[in-house]
């Protein structure tokens, strides 16, 4: 086995194992490019110390690593994640024979940050959703604008998922949505009355007057008649929060948190929660409980009669 790789090599390496990742695991574009970043970032790093190689890096090498990420201020979060990245690259090389030893270490060094998902609350998305009728970005699409905030919160989609949807997925008679999630794996998840009738509009109403919107499949539809761009979706949601006075950190993923807890908060089991968000695991869903559980103990201290004397107690 050759010993030393130059850097045009360690790119080729790393292009090769994103085919690998983007092919054979199904990720999607904005995945790969994540783990694109964190590789080249790795490679970069590899640079400026003078390692040649990918089989020059040791144990020592990774706990310098991890001290300059540390060095140039990137969050816990970010840290694990690339740690996570190059553990995956690193069993693809040994796997694809192109080194001998891993130097990756199999679990995380560093305990990553347990960050509570933030959530509106039903007044607030009740705003949020009312405030395209009352400042819409664009008049002639207040009805999509108004749909497509409805269902994220309806449906607990995720905004790539939103932006794949085409006519052929939704089901207004059933009220059911077929959508196709994180490593293509399909699933139908349900729409709410609601939302069902403000699809309907918008379907009528709105998308049948844009230009080629007959020659175009997509559900969401820009005012050129193509599919409504995923940074699209994202900026709408952004302005309409800023306009409904709930500030500049809501995003599309805060209305699929909102719907997750919302759920929770009524009572709703948390195994249907995880297959209406298309969890592959319940330990992803189980950070909703924490979430519930802090909103049940403000509650519980703003409302019961005795909650004063029990604080000041305590």
């Amino acid at each position: 086995m050759e010993n030393a790789y130059k850097s045009r090599d360690i790119t080729s390496y790393i292009e090769s194992y994103l085919r690998y990742v983007k092919g054979r695991r199904g990720l999607s574009e904005a995945t790969v490019k994540t783990y694109a970043q964190d590789l080249f970032t790795f490679a970069n790093f590899l640079d400026v110390i003078e390692v040649a190689s990918f089989e020059e890096v040791d144990r020592r090498t990774v706990r310098s690593f991890l001290a300059f990420l540390v060095d140039k201020g990137y969050q816990r979060s970010s840290i694990s994640r690339k740690l996570s990245v190059l553990r995956g690259y690193y069993r693809w090389m040994v796997s694809e024979e192109l080194i001998s030893i891993d130097p990756i270490p199999k679990r995380s060094v560093m305990k990553k940050e347990t960050k509570l998902p933030r959530f509106l609350s039903s007044d607030e998305v009740s705003r949020l959703i009312e405030i395209p009728k009352m400042t819409p970005l664009n008049e002639s699409l207040v009805n999509r604008d108004v749909a497509l905030l409805e269902l994220i919160y309806a449906s607990g989609l995720r905004v790539s998922e939103v932006h794949s949807l085409d006519l052929k997925d939704l089901d207004l008679n059933s009220r059911v949505l077929r959508v196709m999630g994180k490593g293509n794996k399909e699933r139908i998840t349900l729409i709410g009355t609601t939302a069902s009738k403000v699809l309907s509009k918008y379907i009528t109403e709105d998308r049948i007057k844009i230009d080629g919107a007959d020659k175009n499949n997509a559900l969401f539809l820009g005012k050129r008649g193509t599919r409504f761009s995923i940074r699209s979706i994202q900026d709408m949601v952004k302005k309409y929060s800023r306009l409904a006075g709930l500030g500049n950190e809501v995003h599309t993923h805060t209305l699929r948190h909102s719907f997750a807890t919302h759920l929770l908060n009524g009572g709703a089991d948390l195994r249907v929660v995880q297959d209406l968000l298309g969890h592959s695991s319940p330990a992803t869903t189980q950070i909703y409980t924490h979430v519930t559980g802090v909103e049940a103990r403000r509650s519980y201290l703003k409302a019961h009669p005795l909650a004063q004397e029990l604080t000041e107690e305590i």
